[in-house]
């Protein structure tokens, strides 16, 4: 599933722009252009909330402190305010984030992005198991059935990346994204040809994949719920 992002902001030709890029990555986006109207979504049900601290009903790090003593969502600020002061203070309320005006809606979708990775990545000494299939990310190893299959490391970091957001969509992009550090194969082969390695690795049927499936025209995700 798609993230949800709820992005409070006043200014309509920001908000937008916003919500065509962000939902070209990927993200359902809610606008609400006052901090009331921020404040009256049900913010545990997004999985980020994008604030900006400017608004004209109330003051944005007002909005931060309400919305922390209700939900852990993460909550990145966007600010045109030259105080570090202010940025510190919303840190310290409980904001994730911070992102100074203007910027780059890149830059953004970069920052959500690893926030949403933090949030959603188990601790790496704990094998991460679907029914059968396992993966030990601290001995980099993976078992299906209790039997070792044996995959490169970039294609295991691949593996990962799908399996610690199991249930959502993941585009080729983001999969990219992700695997920045990891060493490249040889000539640096497509996504598609790791996912199809992958898939020899640990579908009963790769030609009829169950775990990996692929969602046309968006990429990937990894099926929670299997034998």
């Amino acid at each position: 599933m798609s993230p949800r992002l709820l992005l409070i902001e006043d200014d309509a030709r920001l908000a937008g722009m916003l919500c065509e890029y962000l939902g070209e990555a990927g993200f359902r986006v809610v606008v609400a252009a006052l901090g009331h109207a921020g404040l009256a979504q049900r913010a545990d049900e997004f999985d980020a909330v994008v604030l900006d601290l400017t608004l004209p009903d109330m003051d944005g790090l007002d909005v931060c402190r309400a919305l922390r003593a209700k939900t852990d969502t993460p909550i990145l600020m966007l600010t045109a305010r030259g105080e570090a002061t202010d940025r510190i203070i919303g840190l310290e309320l409980g904001a994730d984030d911070y992102l100074p005006k203007p910027f780059a809606p890149r830059e953004l979708l970069a920052r959500l992005r690893a926030i949403l990775r933090r949030r959603t990545a188990p601790s790496a000494d704990q094998p991460l198991r679907f029914g059968r299939l396992e993966i030990d990310r601290a001995a980099r190893t993976l078992r299906v059935a209790g039997e070792e299959r044996s995959v490169t490391g970039y294609q295991f970091a691949l593996l990962v990346a799908l399996a610690q957001n199991a249930g959502r969509v993941l585009s080729r992009d983001v999969l990219m994204d992700a695997l920045k550090g990891e060493a490249l194969e040889a000539f640096d082969r497509s996504i598609d040809v790791h996912v199809s390695r992958l898939r020899a690795a640990i579908e009963d049927d790769p030609r009829h994949p169950r775990r990996i499936i692929t969602v046309r025209g968006s990429g990937y995700v990894f099926a929670k719920a299997q034998d």
